[in-house]
């Protein structure tokens, strides 16, 4: 039988779809992602001696990054390698928002560069929770602490600035935007979370939302980021478990200041 929650979030999605069909159609054209190789656990290996050279482990590489991504195997059922991008990408957040400061926000979730643009991702992994339809994308990237410091801060600020407004999508359809502060475990040097609600209206008038769970970290000189969302249920427990593995596998493989192949 099918679980009552996944029935709910297969109903909220087919309505929303309904009402963004242009936008949605494009967005389940896109070819499935290859699922991403597993991760390698962080090494057993002693500490490196006192006479290795100290730039080994200044500079975040991609085997390090890789090494320290929390994937599907890390947080279980129902989550699984992404199968493609979600039809709520384009659909729901390709949108223009009615005030100029709030844009900024709708454009880092789309593109997902909540650290900006010109941020470098080291390593990227998406995965599918296949019970809710809600899609996690996480990321490990390198980026100078004092712009990640300054990305956490206007996070930070978005609940007093943005906290409430409209925007407009693509096929024209209006959403009501809500941001809110959201809670997130003492991991890491620095974070902030944001909880994203983009609620339009169905066919027959129904309000249909749009969670989007935000999880951004400094972790000594690298940033980590976290989304995760979908019309159902939204998987808080999940978002928090990889904030706080994903915090404590890249200290350790910076500890270790390699990766062994």
């Amino acid at each position: 039988m099918t679980p009552p929650r996944v029935a709910r979030a297969a109903a909220s999605a087919l309505a929303l779809s309904g009402l963004l069909a242009a936008t949605a159609c494009s967005a389940l054209s896109t070819p499935p992602t290859a699922p991403k190789a597993p991760i390698t656990p962080p090494s057993s290996a002693p500490p490196r001696s006192p006479k290795a050279s100290p730039a080994a482990s200044s500079v975040l590489t991609e085997a390090m990054a890789r090494a320290a991504l929390v994937t599907e195997t890390d947080l279980g059922e129902p989550w699984t390698p992404t199968q493609g991008v979600a039809t709520w990408h384009d659909g729901v957040l390709k949108a223009k928002a009615d005030r100029p400061e709030c844009q900024r926000l709708l454009d880092a979730l789309y593109a997902d560069e909540v650290f900006g643009a010109d941020a470098q991702a080291r390593a990227v992994v998406g995965m599918d929770d296949v019970w809710n339809e809600a899609q996690m994308r996480y990321q490990v990237l390198a980026r100078p602490p004092a712009e990640i410091d300054r990305a956490l801060a206007w996070l930070k600020s978005l609940p007093r600035a943005c906290g409430q407004f409209a925007a407009t999508t693509a096929t024209g359809a209006v959403l009501g935007v809500q941001v809110a502060e959201m809670p997130l475990p003492e991991a890491g040097d620095a974070r902030q979370g944001l909880r994203v609600l983009l609620t339009g209206q169905s066919p027959d008038g129904a309000p249909t939302t749009l969670t989007l769970e935000v999880a951004a970290l400094r972790v000594g000189q690298d940033a980590i980021s976290v989304t995760n969302g979908g019309f159902g249920d939204v998987q808080s427990d999940s978002t928090q478990t990889a904030v706080q593995l994903g915090a404590e596998r890249l200290t350790e493989v910076r500890k270790q200041g390699r990766v062994e192949v």
